[in-house]
């Protein structure tokens, strides 16, 4: 189904047509422009890019030359956040980026006035050892501005870099003009779902042949924020470049040509990667401890990931390659991602069992679409057992098998064997979650209600319920657990199995109420489902731009007791419920009935596939209209 989805929401393709490359000189204000009171296309947008045009130069020593200008249009006040503009570069690197105009232009009484950048609101932030950050602050803007800027950076070697032309405001105009030796080949992909015109020509560069390519996207929308939106940049309209050989005539030849195999190969052999796996003798005896009497696969798993957890703590940086080494980090019981779990891989390995590590994309750091190096950000573990793959991350305190921190769960990862060879594996989880919510309560002729709750979570439920666990105090817990709750007050507050990570988490409380329930005469109104009640609809609009993305499947289960009080009689109630949706995505189920004088209550709610794709999302979002409805639903009682 994943294949599918992304073969709907991404197209790669090539157009070329008859445009006119727009490349603008800067100071091209037009009195228009100013006047402008809104986007002619986007009333709601607090400010557009009017125009964006980048040229990037290579040279024949491989270093390239980038020139970047734009021309921001400023609507609302909400907007003027982006005349405080960010440019990235290399720590270190601030004398490769140089600031060529920078103005403010406004309309007073008719003419066009421009205000320049003063020297003291341009700074540079270190912000960390990989990047720092020039940071200008635009004078005078007001609704109506626009804030114009051009820079040059010299850019590394061989670099064309990764380059996102859609915005979250709208774009009127965005160009990217390369020249490119033919010495140099690079291959070209987009993503998103527009494509460029492209305009393309021979031309001399730096006395050799060149390629002078103009690629021209217009009338970009804004990027719309969604919820349940894995990385909203894996949707952004954009071009990757990337080597794939040099040829000059005569004196070179070397191909870059990737695919995932020679990928996978390339990274295995780095010396912070493959050779680490083979270092053994630092845990050697400490693990002979750890395997006595484990006998079959499970024990020796959990064996080694518990001493692994318990010895050496993630430093929270990610990366496919070790940091420190991991006989470094196995010593000083610190380390990255890599350190971790390939010191995870090469343990499960020394215990006899089939271990390998898998090349994965972090959500954050997007979708690995094409085989190149710079597709992964970190690794993980696969354990082959039985016909079955099991995936697992040492460098998550609350992990256990097949149950991968949220981060990880990024459609597909590269597993890679000893002898280079590589398998896709599929990271998206396929077991349920569950949530079961037991809640026995009693109303009182007045309309208290006192009762009793026990909820039940497991596998990424459980992980999210031990996330909170561990950083918040118990007592801002049981406050935030009182006001989230409609002002109940908790007593007898229990939890169990808060550190049996392989165990259902389990917690469980007494509650009292005065305000969960309306008394108007002789009659009780009240939602039988008290506060669990869904009340905040996700999927209101009624087309959806990205796939939604839930994360993993998971089953809500609500079994309601609820005691009638004396005097009283139910006199009207919800009728029951059913619903399953189309291919399989998820069922609902609603069912009360009276027995004597108690109401019970079953709740189902089921979402059976982490990700629903756009094309699906009418049936979900009608499946969460009737749902919702049904939830808040009342029970009237009456007074006999």
């Amino acid at each position: 189904m994943l294949s599918r989805i992304l073969l709907i929401c991404f197209i790669f393709f090539w157009s070329s047509g008859n445009i006119q490359a727009q490349n603008y000189a800067p100071g091209k204000i037009t009195i228009a422009e100013l006047e402008e009171k809104m986007h002619p296309k986007d009333s709601g947008a607090v400010a557009a890019i009017l125009a964006s045009n980048v040229t990037v130069n290579l040279n024949l020593s491989g270093n390239s030359e980038k020139i970047i200008r734009k021309k921001i249009k400023i609507y609302k006040s909400d907007g003027y956040h982006l005349s405080n503009v960010h440019l990235y570069f290399g720590a270190g690197r601030s004398g490769y980026l140089h600031i060529l105009s920078a103005y403010t232009y406004n309309l007073i009484d008719g003419k066009i006035i421009k205000s320049k950048l003063k020297p003291e609101s341009e700074f540079i932030e270190k912000t960390n050892d990989s990047y720092w950050t020039k940071k200008l602050a635009f004078p005078d803007v007001k609704e109506g501005s626009i804030i114009e800027y051009e820079y040059r950076e010299d850019v590394g070697f061989l670099s064309l870099y990764d380059w996102n032309f859609q915005e979250n405001i709208p774009v009127n105009y965005s160009e990217l003009k390369t020249t490119i030796p033919d010495d140099f080949i690079f291959k070209r992909n987009t993503k998103g779902f527009f494509s460029p015109k492209i305009i393309s020509k021979a031309t001399h560069a730096y006395g050799r042949n060149a390629t002078e390519t103009i690629y021209v996207y217009q009338n970009l929308p804004a990027m719309k924020e969604e919820s349940y939106v894995n990385n909203i940049n894996n949707y952004r309209t954009g071009i990757f470049f990337e080597l794939e050989k040099i040829e000059i005539p005569g004196r070179f030849y070397k191909t870059f040509s990737s695919d995932w195999t020679s990928v996978a190969k390339t990274i295995y052999g780095f010396d912070s990667f493959g050779p680490e796996l083979n270092k053994t003798g630092y845990f050697e005896e400490d693990l002979k401890v750890v395997l006595a009497g484990k006998n079959n696969p499970t024990e020796k798993i959990t064996a080694i990931l518990n001493f692994i957890k318990t010895n050496v703590n993630w430093n929270n940086h990610l990366g496919f390659s070790c940091e420190k080494g991991v006989r470094k980090a196995y010593k000083e019981k610190t380390g990255n991602g890599a350190d971790i779990n390939l010191m995870l891989t090469a343990m499960l390995r020394y215990a006899g069992l089939t271990a390998n590590p898998v090349l994965i994309s972090t959500r954050s750091n997007g979708i690995a679409f094409f085989p190149n190096i710079n597709a992964f950000n970190s690794v993980i573990t696969a354990v082959e057992s039985g016909g079955d793959i099991i995936l697992i991350d040492a460098a998550d305190k609350f992990s256990t098998p097949n149950v991968l921190p949220l981060r990880d769960l990024n459609w597909i990862g590269r597993l890679i064997r000893k002898d280079g060879t590589f398998e896709s594996i599929d990271l998206m989880p396929k077991k349920l979650s569950n949530n079961n919510v037991s809640i026995d309560y009693t109303i009182e002729q007045n309309g208290k209600i006192n009762g009793k709750i026990r909820r039940q979570t497991t596998d990424y439920n459980a992980m999210a319920v031990r996330n909170t666990f561990e950083n918040t105090k118990e007592e801002t817990y049981l406050e935030n657990l009182e006001n989230n709750h409609g002002k109940i007050q908790v007593s007898d507050y229990k939890r169990d199995n808060e550190k049996e990570y392989l165990l259902p988490a389990t917690e469980s409380f007494s509650f009292i109420s005065n305000d969960l329930s309306e008394v108007i005469g002789d009659k009780i109104y009240i939602s039988p489902m008290l506060f669990f009640s869904n009340t905040k609809n996700p999927f209101k609009q009624e087309n959806r731009e990205y796939p939604v993305d839930f994360g993993f499947p998971f089953a809500e289960k609500y079994n309601v007791s609820i005691r009638i009080p004396e005097g009283f009689a139910v006199e009207s109630i919800p009728k029951a419920e059913g619903l399953v949706m189309e291919e399989g995505l998820g069922i609902f189920k609603y069912n009360i009935a009276l027995n004597d004088n108690v109401l019970q209550l079953l709740v189902l709610h089921q979402i059976n596939s982490p990700i629903v794709s756009r094309e699906q999302y009418t049936i979900l979002r009608e499946y969460y209209k009737v749902m919702m409805a049904k939830q808040t639903e009342k029970i009237i009682l009456k007074r006999i």
